[in-house]
């Protein structure tokens, strides 16, 4: 595809999970972010952006993100909540302009492009043989009643970019075992849970990228979409970009 096709016609997604920042990586991680920014339409953060969920940890991401021309958008991660203080975190973040969607979507316009982002957190549960029932003690259908939240915001933030030529489903957790192959098989209930993929999967949206499983694998599908763990040790590299091609799609019905 010629340049002049692939602005027209392709959009541009640098992604990466478990940037666990902290002052350790701080310089690493901006100068990792200003090499990516000019080779990418939209920057997209699959969750553990910090080491232990501290808004001063936040705050060497926020500096590496401040002032780029690119959109940055991400999710949180189980390291961001560790210290329950993700409202903190989530406010530095935005401040320095990174979206953080919070099972919620955006619409963003590239090069005339619309690209939906649905992002949530995804959560725990297992897959096939391994699941997490609705049954027992409080506490355990709590975890499960979680899940579900995560399952419903996933499938309302498709339903609301559902015209967009581009659609992609940024989480932390993952939406099958496939990319988790590398991990024990004994923890992949807490890595992610196959609940997570039946919105996907009525929906079949054009990416779906996660992290979280940093002995993972990084490739899988759901059905034709294929889906991308983007942690940083799989990658073993800083970001990784995929060229989206725009679909043509029919617009939303008026009520």
């Amino acid at each position: 595809m010629n340049d002049a096709a692939e602005e027209r016609d392709c959009v541009r997604v640098a992604a990466a999970g478990d940037l666990h920042c902290r002052e350790a990586n701080a310089e690493h991680v901006k100068e990792a972010f200003v090499a990516i920014a000019p080779e990418a339409d939209l920057i997209l953060l699959a969750g553990d952006l910090t080491t232990h969920g501290e808004p001063a940890q936040a705050a060497f991401l926020a500096d590496a993100c401040a002032g780029l021309e690119v959109p940055v958008v991400a999710v949180l991660g189980n390291h961001d909540f560790h210290c329950a203080r993700a409202e903190e975190l989530s406010a530095a973040l935005t401040e320095a302009g990174v979206i953080v969607l919070e099972r919620a979507s955006e619409i963003f316009q590239v090069d005339g492009i619309e690209v939906g982002v649905v992002g949530a957190k995804g959560f725990v549960g297992g897959f096939a043989g391994s699941h997490l029932p609705d049954f027992g003690e409080p506490l355990l259908r709590e975890v499960y009643r979680e899940t579900s939240e995560e399952v419903d915001a996933i499938g309302r933030g498709l339903t609301a970019v559902a015209h967009c030529p581009v659609r992609i489903v940024l989480l932390h957790y993952a939406p099958i075992e496939e990319t988790l192959a590398g991990e024990p098989p004994g923890i992949h209930t807490f890595l992610g849970s196959s609940r997570l993929a039946d919105p996907i999967r009525e929906h079949e949206p054009d990416l779906v990228l996660h992290g979280h499983a940093h002995a993972g694998s990084f490739e899988g599908a759901i059905g034709t979409t294929p889906v991308h763990n983007v942690s940083v040790p799989v990658m073993k590299r800083d970001f990784w970009v995929f060229r989206l091609e725009a679909a043509e799609r029919a617009a939303p019905p008026i009520h």
